[in-house]
């Protein structure tokens, strides 16, 4: 009589270990899977501190003539207005420095209004109570004086 050998307990043992050890060898990477360590954290480097222009004399001027402006247009009595009108006059090499208005611009070329004088232009602020324009170009002279003054609508 022959025994057969699959039905002994070690024979099936072997065969499953055998049959086992195959499925894992035919793994396609033999590899070990292995978590990816985290990246490390990006190191900030503080930024460069923006180097900040210190303000042109134009610039200056664009700024303390708006507030002039405002001043003016915003008083509450004729006797501020005035005293504002003189202040601004100051920036100006003389009280008959031209204002120009530009009304419409296209390719380049400007129309302007009617021109004016600083003196006028001021006081049509202290009467009608309304800054309507901006200023979009200011000349100065050596000493940082307004000689002209071009006014845009808002």
């Amino acid at each position: 009589m022959k025994k057969r050998s699959l039905k002994s307990p070690i024979s099936r043992l072997m065969t499953l270990a055998l049959f086992g050890l195959l499925a894992m060898g035919a793994c396609k990477s033999k590899k070990k899977v292995v978590e990816a360590a985290p990246a490390p954290a990006p190191v900030e480097e503080p930024a460069p501190a923006p180097v900040e222009a210190a303000p042109t004399a134009e610039e200056v001027a664009v700024g303390k003539l708006e507030n002039y402006f405002s001043a003016v247009a915003n008083a509450s009595s004729v006797q501020s207005a005035n005293s504002s009108i003189q202040e601004a006059l100051s920036m100006f090499s003389n009280q008959n420095t031209p204002v120009l208005i530009v009304i419409h611009e296209e390719n380049g070329i400007k129309d302007y209004d009617e021109p004016t004088t600083i003196v006028k232009y001021l006081n049509y602020l202290k009467d009608t109570k309304k800054n309507l324009n901006f200023i979009s170009d200011v000349r100065l002279d050596g000493s940082g004086r307004i000689t002209e003054l071009e006014l845009r609508r808002r």
